[in-house]
């Protein structure tokens, strides 16, 4: 929000302060994000975490994130937030366009539906209702009824349910049915869903290293291995994922080449570095200890006389 009580605050000690004839001074706050230094009616506070950026930079950070973000909670930009905070969709609504908005809206709702075992979308051609799937075990097919449109159909595969129903697919689909997608459950796949926290993925082209956007999961496209781990991609030098990295062999090797001179290069500053804080340490702990005795100069109370 644009208007805060910690701004309020903050204008009313400033202006309290000052006498007859001085001018108000207003501080420049710095921006974590693009660094810049800025006044206050340019910046943006944060209502769960208090953090606080220039508004320029909090609306191209929320933009990119309903982009990219699936529906997913949009976080705090700072990376070391320690309230880990959550802009609230009013804030969204503050920073970003109507379109973009709706965008965001729909796309949190199709996530809350996938997520939840109980509710699935309509198969029906021009309806997008929200139907609710009235089963204990979301593993068994059940038939599910549409309030709007008065089908019928399998929770599982989604076609028309009828008497002695065998249901064709066991794998619910996600989403609306206006995206039109064929989901296929081989390895050559376009869309897969994510091993961590079941997104439907949709890979064009690149490497089959792949990371979620959402849960920021890192795994192989084709058997959905757990790569996190794995920062040499040994994964793709053996097994059937040889070679189905999407990269050349020289391309590899010059990665783990990097990989190896970084790691070397700081265990060499920590060899380097070590025997100088060694030696440094005594002069350090001296320093604290005079700082420590002279605040207790300052604390312990005059004799009297």
């Amino acid at each position: 929000m644009m208007a805060s009580s910690s701004k309020v605050c903050h204008h009313s000690m400033m202006t309290g302060n000052l006498t007859t004839g001085e001018l108000a001074l207003e501080p420049l706050i710095t921006c974590k994000l693009c660094l810049c230094e800025h006044s206050l009616d340019m910046m943006t506070t944060l209502q769960e975490c208090s953090c606080i950026f220039c508004t320029t930079c909090l609306k191209q950070y929320v933009q990119l994130a309903v982009r990219e973000g699936f529906g997913s909670a949009i976080t705090c930009p700072d990376m070391v937030c320690p309230n880990h905070g959550v802009l609230q969709e009013a804030e969204i609504a503050c920073l970003v366009s109507i379109d973009q908005l709706h965008l965001y809206q729909r796309l949190k709702l199709e996530k809350e539906v996938h997520l939840d075992p109980c509710r699935t979308w309509c198969p029906a051609a021009d309806c997008y209702t929200v139907c609710q799937v009235k089963s204990k075990d979301s593993a068994l097919p059940v038939p599910v009824d549409c309030t709007v449109c008065h089908l019928q159909f399998c929770s599982a595969c989604k076609s028309t349910w009828q008497l002695q129903h065998l249901c064709q697919n066991s794998e619910p689909v996600a989403g609306p049915p206006e995206k039109d997608v064929l989901i296929n459950g081989d390895g050559d796949a376009c869309i897969k869903q994510c091993p961590v926290c079941q997104i439907y993925i949709e890979r064009n082209e690149g490497c089959a290293q792949m990371m979620c956007k959402n849960c920021k999961h890192t795994f192989c496209w084709y058997c959905l291995q757990n790569l996190d781990n794995d920062i040499f991609l040994r994964h793709y030098d053996k097994g059937p994922c040889r070679n189905k990295l999407g990269h050349s062999r020289a391309s590899v090797m010059w990665n783990r080449t990097q990989v190896v001179g970084i790691l070397v290069g700081l265990g060499i500053i920590a060899i380097v570095t070590s025997p100088l804080l060694l030696l440094a340490s005594p002069c350090i702990i001296c320093c604290v200890c005079k700082s420590c005795k002279s605040k207790k100069k300052k604390q312990s109370p005059s004799p009297t006389t």
